[in-house]
């Protein structure tokens, strides 16, 4: 029988450091845990929610259900090359596991906040590198028909932080496990370090090797993103927006220096929110309790106290104003509850 909690605190749950509770509370390790916890929530009536490691997350007050935290921590190798991890592992250690067995592909999501399960959710990205492109297989339970789905990639309608779990899945599956198709590095592995100054970090480094850009890239982040136990934040807080090609290359006129970015899709790219917002004049704003980070345009920080209707304000805010400078709509990265 699992434990539920009631009029649970959930401010060491969210990076933000909001203050929120939820009226209930349970953790779950594997599938029969959780199905036994949402017959309660079908029984009681509860809405549920899942909270990882609530990194990417805007809670807005009490919530009146069910908070649902994923524990199931293993790591195995199903084949030499297929890693198997739970939802609940923690992101960065499954990225430390793969490259401390010189497996390839996600060296580039390093220091990415969060669990597992959420990756696949967010699609997550960084450094020209995405979840999808390592993801074979997604592990899910259904809540409706009660039962374990096996989901293949090709099948997750992934894009750019999209993902089928956002879309027809969402509040209906709760991802238990992923499943990633990883490379070995001495079989002339390809390293993916073309993204802004990431090839002469690994440079200074000693040259392209997994450890080498997990340690640029590490080191990157962490000089450009604020600790969450210093400054509240949820990371980037803004997607970059995709635009038709003829409105960027007119933007690039008149804006030279503009970052654009491939889509893979003909006729539309991709455009930096945080140059967008930067050049708007917010970067480095405080007012009162909240703030735009100074070194990072795209990350909206607690100063201290902040709730979270003061830091949706700030973000509307810039998001209109950047919509009356660029006529571009930047939409939000982070999930709202």
């Amino acid at each position: 029988m699992n434990k539920i909690s009631e009029n649970y605190a959930l401010l060491a749950h969210n990076t933000f450091g909001l203050e929120a509770r939820a009226a209930h509370w349970a953790e779950f390790r594997d599938t029969e845990e959780l199905r036994s916890l949402i017959e309660t929530c079908r029984t009681n009536r509860w809405p549920w929610y899942v909270v990882s490691g609530g990194s990417n997350l805007i809670l807005t007050g009490h919530f009146p259900g069910l908070i649902l935290h994923p524990t199931g921590s293993r790591i195995t190798l199903v084949e030499p090359t297929l890693v198997r991890a739970e939802a609940g592992v923690v992101w960065d250690d499954l990225v430390a596991w793969s490259v401390e067995r010189g497996l390839g592909g996600l060296e580039n999501l390093s220091a990415i906040p969060g669990y597992v399960g959420a990756a696949p959710v967010q699609n997550i990205g960084a450094y020209g590198s995405e979840a999808k492109d390592t993801i074979e297989t997604v592990e899910y339970f259904d809540t409706e028909r009660l039962e374990t789905v096996r989901l293949s990639s090709s099948s997750c309608a992934f894009g750019y932080r999209e993902s089928i779990f956002k879309g027809p899945l969402r509040g209906r599956a709760i991802v238990t496990a992923v499943e990633f198709r990883l490379t070995p590095e001495q079989e002339g592995y390809t390293y993916n370090i073309r993204y802004g100054d990431l090839h002469d970090r690994v440079t200074l480094l000693g040259g392209p090797s997994l450890s080498h850009v997990r340690s640029a890239v590490t080191a990157i982040r962490n000089e450009k993103l604020p600790d969450p136990a210093v400054s509240g934040n949820a990371g980037s807080f803004f997607k970059n927006p995709v635009i038709p090609a003829a409105q960027a290359e007119a933007l690039k006129s008149q804006h030279p220096d503009l970052p654009l970015y491939p889509t893979g899709e003909k006729g539309s790219v991709k455009v930096a929110a945080g140059w967008l917002i930067d050049r708007a004049g917010w970067k480095g704003f405080r007012s009162g309790t909240v703030g735009v980070h100074p070194r990072q345009a795209l990350v909206l920080i607690n100063l201290g106290g902040a709730t979270a209707q003061e830091i949706l304000q700030l973000s509307d805010q810039i998001i209109a104003d950047v919509e009356s400078k660029f006529g571009i709509l930047l939409s939000k990265e982070v999930n709202v509850l």
